[in-house]
């Protein structure tokens, strides 16, 4: 904005005056456009600090974080439904397709990629990408067997491709199933420092392709990794009278998506509603059915 007296003084004696205003400033200025020139990194991109400008945003900024009370659809057999009012479906990775996943988000709904991290299933596309020597017992449903999750030099590639394809399907998040292997009858001597690690690399992998990450029962691990998973995911937590050791997820303001396969809600939605849980009566096979709080 010109002052009065700027506006008063002729065009001719004008161009003089401010060829020398705008010469003092460019001489002002100088040092702090050399410093910017020397921070771009030219043509060759050799300098730190450009490329670190031009990076890609961290994908943390952007994951999805749901909060306690979320509600929510666990169907992992028989033909999706996708009109239940629900706002999240955890659907099976590789059974569903990219165009189901874009179908549910433009009904407005969050959707989990469910797969298996911490068992092989002889029924799965990659089965045969698994070596034998991973393979352990049985983990109780037909053709499952439990995997050495210390051998991460096998698993984690194979695993960084199950969660691009979780990724590339358009999933919002991932819930890593069987990852609690030490607690169970494996046919390896898993311990709780094997799972720990196993399981925040799972919790990495999937953080890497900007996929929230759900920590799947695991109760005993909980104060050691809520840090590292965005939501947990449980099964009969009420049956077993242990839902309070959920209270951590809920407390930093991260969902918990419970089910109970054979209590009636009124045995649990009390305690659920307390504690924000997002609590559903299942099945076993983890069909459409379901009963709410």
């Amino acid at each position: 904005m010109h002052t009065t007296a700027e506006r008063s003084v002729s065009p001719v004696a004008a161009r003089p005056l401010l060829l020398a205003v705008v010469l003092t400033a460019l001489l002002a200025v100088s040092p702090l456009l050399a410093g910017c020139a020397g921070s771009s990194g030219g043509a060759e991109g050799d300098d730190d600090t450009a490329h670190d400008r031009d990076a890609v945003p961290s994908a943390s900024a952007a994951r999805w974080q749901p909060r306690p009370g979320t509600t929510w659809q666990w169907q992992l057999s028989g033909h999706l439904d996708t009109s239940v009012p629900a706002e999240v479906y955890d659907i099976d990775g590789f059974d569903q397709t990219a165009a189901t996943v874009a179908a549910l988000h433009r009904k407005g709904r969050k959707v989990i990629c469910y797969i298996s991290t911490g068992a092989w299933e002889e029924f799965r596309a990659d089965a045969k990408k698994f070596p034998a020597s991973v393979l352990g017992k049985s983990n109780g449903w037909p053709g499952e067997r439990w995997l050495d999750i210390r051998r991460t030099e096998v698993l984690e590639p194979l695993m960084a491709a199950r969660l691009d394809m979780c990724r590339d399907k358009g999933f919002d998040a991932v819930e890593p199933d069987n990852m609690d292997g030490y607690r169970n009858t494996t046919g390896f001597p898993l311990t709780a420092a094997d799972q720990l690690r196993y399981n925040r690399l799972i919790a990495r992998l999937a953080h890497e392709r900007g996929l929230a990450a759900g920590l799947k029962n695991d109760l005993d691990q909980i104060p050691q990794l809520v840090g590292d998973f965005d939501f947990a995911v449980n099964e009969q937590c009420a049956q077993y009278g242990e839902c309070a050791r959920l209270k951590p997820f809920t407390d930093a303001g991260k969902a918990v998506f419970h089910a109970e396969y054979e209590l009636p809600p009124s045995r649990y939605c009390d305690q659920s509603r307390e504690l924000r849980l997002s609590s559903l009566r299942k099945t076993y096979e983890l069909t459409a059915w379901r009963r709410t709080c």
